[in-house]
């Protein structure tokens, strides 16, 4: 038997290996999405990701003997820890062939690395936070994952559960296939319209900053009761607007106002993970012609983030945000598409997904293991 080794990733050349192990794992899976490979650099770069300037964070590599074979990382959110009274460690960017051993000395590495650190329970899979992709799809696995959502081998429920690991929370993704706008949503949008105190406007591309800083503000207040929200700092909310602004479509970006004063915030994003399917990561030599021509055929979408300041909840603005996205969606020819992540408990937002006619499709849970 060839001896199983985990190493923390401490060079450029350790990295470079971290991060082309998927290939090896999902190189006869149809329905994977390769990542960009210099986004992923950047993720792991203190200069570049904003995550860095709180958080401690070490990546691991398993080999059997010199063969990279599985991968994980261990980090350390103090924000979260502060703002959620809790003592936890995490684990994210998770990868294992199939084999159990190699899954247990990556869980055996990532979980004393964190218990190190004087944690008392380690969660995941958080790459890093909620604020960007979580979760392990454990239901919806005939089909590709949608832009900003994580895929895995069905195989990695099973290790993960038998390491010890218990759900914390389960996240819902639902699907919806508009061939016209339901009449009953056309009905209730009426009686939201006639006693509605708010109205929806699209962001202005030409003031990007600007509206950034305002949209800032109401996305951290609109999401702060959330499980496991962490309110961004600027340089994440930031950075986080830097990249989307390459792929916005700005039909699809609305705040919601009453008299002036911006109170909800919704992004649907076009899936561009149908176009990076066609480059392997790479956006040179050619890749990036591939993925501009791609781009022109994408027909569906995400709502990534739909949300509402506390204080001005169920007056209707989700179904309002809803309806002007589908509207513009089916003028587009990509009315159909996800509206994700809904946690499991979040009723009110269940609700509305079903009242747009949308079903789940696709579950994604993060999971707890104490360690004292």
């Amino acid at each position: 038997m060839m001896s199983i080794t985990v190493k923390p990733v401490n060079d450029k050349r350790e990295l470079k290996k971290f991060i082309k192990l998927p290939w090896k794992i999902y190189k006869n899976d149809k329905y994977w999405v390769p990542p960009l490979i210099s986004q992923m650099k950047e993720k792991f770069n203190p200069d570049k990701h904003p995550y860095h300037d709180f958080a401690t964070i070490q990546p691991f590599l398993a080999y059997k003997d010199s063969e990279p074979v599985g991968r994980i990382v261990g980090h350390i959110n103090p924000r979260h820890n502060e703002i959620h009274n809790e003592n936890i460690g995490f684990f994210g960017f998770f990868e294992s062939i199939p084999d159990q051993d190699v899954a247990k000395a990556l869980f055996d590495t990532a979980s004393e690395w964190v218990k190190n650190q004087d944690k008392e329970a380690i969660r995941g899979p958080m790459n890093f936070s909620t604020n960007e992709e979580c979760g392990l799809l454990i239901k919806g696995f005939y089909k590709s994952p949608m832009i900003m959502m994580t895929y895995n081998p069905q195989y990695y429920q099973k290790y993960i559960e038998d390491y010890g690991f218990k759900k914390a929370k389960d996240i819902y993704a639902f699907w919806a296939d508009y061939k016209e706008i339901p009449e009953r949503f056309s009905k209730f949008m009426k009686k939201i319209s006639r006693r509605a105190d708010f109205t929806l406007r699209k962001l202005n591309p030409k003031k990007f900053k600007e509206e950034v800083k305002t949209v800032f503000k109401v996305y951290n207040e609109a999401w702060k009761n959330n499980w496991g929200y962490v309110p961004m700092t600027p340089h994440e909310f930031e950075h986080t607007a830097d990249e989307l602004k390459q792929i916005i479509d700005f039909d699809y970006v609305y705040l919601a106002e009453i008299e002036g004063k911006p109170i909800g915030f919704s992004l649907t994003l076009p899936d561009f993970y149908q176009a990076l399917k066609k480059i392997n990561g790479r956006l040179l030599p050619f890749g990036w012609l591939k993925l501009l021509l791609a781009s022109r055929n994408i027909d569906q979408v995400r709502v990534i983030t739909l949300g509402v300041v506390p204080k001005y909840k169920n007056r209707g603005i989700d179904v309002a945000f809803y309806h002007k996205t589908i509207q513009n969606a089916m003028r587009k020819g990509q009315a159909r598409g996800e509206m994700s992540w809904i946690l499991e408990d979040n009723d009110r937002m269940i609700n509305a997904a079903k009242k747009m006619g949308g079903e789940i499709y696709k579950i994604y849970r993060i999971y707890d293991k104490k360690l004292i």
